[in-house]
């Protein structure tokens, strides 16, 4: 075949099969077909991974269920696709924890950037309603956050994936159409300005889950009345697990492949 050949190796070790096709110019690789779950995450695991950005949440379940093979693999709380930070995952007999993990503090840092609002309240859709903000000073800004530290009432934003009457905000919301819903109690233990520069600004933020931080981009900016919406976020911390100890998908399926290695 005008100098490649094609080399099948029908080995059978641990019921895997291993095919090797060799090319021409020497490159070779391997394709592992029929693989069997990892019998560790089948026990049971929590893996906590800094999610990319624009990834879904369930983009990296998905990616974490193909290489270990596993069908139970579950996450422990959502970020948007524009997030990054602290995603927590449990496999096999640790999904049962999910709702645990889920209920624990969140931790926060990222950007607010003032201004300007969006529908969505973060860049996910396009800037919109500007005001100048020549007129604020850091004393303004630090001082807006004590309104909204304590046990307050969240509006939750139109674009979200609450449901009212079986139908999904989000859903409504890219039809034009605004759905009456309630605020939710909501605790924000800390609220910080970390830096400014406008028209960004620095925040750090401790809160209860359920706590959306795309309304709390937009309440700041109607607290000071020049509009605001999010622009970057990372979730630093859920409970005691912090992002510093997480593995990006690159890592662990780097690990994944050094222990297929061992099964052959």
């Amino acid at each position: 075949m005008n100098g490649s050949y094609w080399e099948t190796s029908g080995r059978y070790m641990n019921h895997h099969t291993v095919i090797k096709i060799h090319l021409s110019n020497r490159s070779s690789f391997s394709y592992f077909c029929h693989m069997q779950p990892i019998n560790e995450f089948a026990e049971g695991k929590v893996l906590l991974f800094d999610k990319p950005l624009h990834w879904t949440s369930f983009d990296l379940v998905r990616k974490v269920r193909s290489l270990i093979k596993i069908p139970k693999v579950g996450h422990a709380g959502t970020l948007d696709p524009l997030a990054t930070g602290l995603l927590i995952v449990c496999t096999g007999k640790f999904t049962k924890k999910i709702n645990e993990y889920m209920g624990m503090e969140k931790e926060y840092t990222g950007t607010f950037t003032l201004g300007a609002t969006t529908p969505t309240y973060d860049l996910e859709s396009i800037p919109e309603n500007f005001i100048s903000i020549e007129h604020l000073n850091e004393e303004e800004i630090h001082a807006a956050t004590k309104n909204f530290v304590g046990d307050i009432l969240q509006m939750p934003p139109q674009h979200s994936a609450i449901k009212k009457d079986g139908k999904r905000l989000y859903e409504s919301a890219r039809q034009g159409i605004e759905v009456k819903v309630d605020a939710r109690p909501v605790t924000i233990k800390e609220f910080s300005i970390t830096k400014i520069e406008l028209p960004i600004v620095y925040f750090k933020v401790v809160c209860s889950t359920g706590t959306y931080i795309r309304s709390l981009a937009n309440d700041f900016g109607k607290a000071l009345n020049v509009g605001a919406h999010l622009s970057s976020l990372c979730r630093t911390r859920i409970g005691e697990f912090k992002v510093e100890d997480a593995k990006s998908i690159e890592q662990f399926e780097a690990e994944i492949k050094e222990i297929r290695k061992t099964e052959l």
